[in-house]
């Protein structure tokens, strides 16, 4: 009796999109529907397109690969893959299987979670008026007032609030002293800052940037309420990023 030998396929290295005719492909999206009319659990065919799509698997691997200066060919010797195929993944033309993100995930030693995260990690938060609190400081009728916006910013090393300077005040504003820097955006009015026994006028609209190392007092000039913007930047971020230079002897 004979034997026929029978070839198992086995997924390689992608799953094309179009790997089914356009027949075959009406057939299991109708297929797919009824499925999920008839169970309240079945996956709509889209959503796992959808998932893919919007996970930028592609995309995360072009920007990993470029970050580490590495070549297609390099990569595809590190994780056994062909230039081509990866070529055609970074451009979306085909989805890895589990395991070859699992290999990519191994040679850049990230977590298969890596490729899944959401992308957009952009701080987005609103305070309302009516949800902050106007300290009063100084008694019944108050030197200043203030205002902090601090809840926005959970994560420190950013502490800002508003001061409102009253005219007439008998004790000045005297922020605390702490390792960082200090930024003043004169919001309306005039103030006067008193630094090392030395006065400097304030007006609308005018920015001071010193050290919150450095003692110092804010009172109001005039007969109207200054209100100042203060941002104080701790030390870890107290610096700014500065910009280099190159001399003429180096560019030479």
């Amino acid at each position: 009796m004979g034997v026929t030998a029978m070839k198992m396929s086995r997924p390689d290295e992608l799953t094309p999109a179009n790997a089914h005719s356009p027949e075959s492909g009406a057939n299991s999206v109708l297929q797919a529907k009824a499925v999920s009319v008839e169970s309240p659990f079945s996956v709509a065919p889209e959503g796992a397109e959808d998932l893919l799509a919007h996970a930028h698997l592609g995309k995360r691997i072009k920007q990993l690969r470029l970050k580490r200066s590495m070549g297609l060919v390099e990569l595809g010797r590190r994780t056994g893959l062909s230039a081509s195929f990866l070529s055609q993944l970074e451009t979306g033309r085909v989805v890895p299987t589990l395991r070859n993100l699992a290999r990519l995930a191994l040679v850049f030693e990230k977590d298969l979670s890596h490729f899944f995260e959401t992308t957009d990690r952009r701080v987005f938060r609103i305070q309302r008026r009516k949800d902050r609190v106007r300290l009063p400081h100084g008694g019944v009728e108050p030197d200043y007032i203030s205002e902090s916006f601090g809840i926005l910013i959970p994560e420190g090393g950013l502490r800002p609030c508003v001061a409102e300077l009253q005219p007439g005040e008998t004790r000045p504003f005297e922020p605390k002293m702490y390792p960082g820097t200090e930024m003043v955006y004169v919001l309306s009015g005039s103030a006067q800052l008193e630094r090392k026994g030395q006065p400097y006028a304030l007006t609308t609209r005018d920015v001071l940037y010193i050290s919150g190392e450095t003692p110092r007092t804010y009172r109001c000039l005039g007969d109207t309420p200054a209100s100042l913007l203060i941002v104080s930047f701790d030390s870890e971020s107290a610096e700014p990023p500065r910009i280099r230079r190159k001399s003429l002897n180096s560019a030479a």
